[in-house]
């Protein structure tokens, strides 16, 4: 389980599809519809999660980190409570050295080197939201904000 964790996309249209179910799931509002889902994939109860990199803003700074909060130094944040099961067929390597962008590569080699240097804590804390949402439903803040990991797997199942 010490393998490096690897960047990756996600295909839109698993995203619009389980968005139609949990709301919790990122969107493509705001005209924002060429997004990418760009990040990692972690193993879950036998399943691949998918947990975003979201680009760091302002806001982060003041942010403390907690166990589905996790700062990827200045580069990105990951929200553990936002991660989805994914098939394999919708999860997409990317090869961060053929990207043509060169601030963007690099800004994506930075996030691959500090999310590998994280990845004990990364996979640890993922096992705990992800147990902890199970165990607690909507009865405390932290699965409150937590996608509902028993109907996304069905519904990953079913895609």
């Amino acid at each position: 389980m010490n393998r490096n964790i690897r960047i990756y996309e996600i295909k839109s249209e698993y995203v619009k599809y389980l968005g139609n179910y949990q709301k919790h799931i990122f969107s493509q509002s705001n005209g924002k519809e060429r997004r990418k889902y760009i990040g990692i994939v972690l193993e879950i109860n036998g399943m691949k999660y998918f947990a975003p990199l979201s680009s760091y803003k302002d806001k982060h700074k003041k942010m403390r980190e907690t166990v589905d909060f996790i700062k990827i130094k200045k580069y990105a944040v990951i929200n553990l409570n936002n991660m989805i099961p994914v098939p394999a067929d919708q999860i997409i390597e990317l090869d961060i050295n053929k990207e043509k962008d060169l601030n963007y590569r690099y800004l994506l080699q930075a996030e691959s080197r500090e999310v590998n240097r994280q990845k004990s804590r990364i996979r640890k804390n993922a096992e705990i939201v992800y147990s902890h949402k199970l165990h607690n439903g909507n009865m405390t803040a932290l699965a409150k904000r937590t996608n509902d990991f028993v109907l996304l797997e069905k519904l990953c199942k079913k895609f």
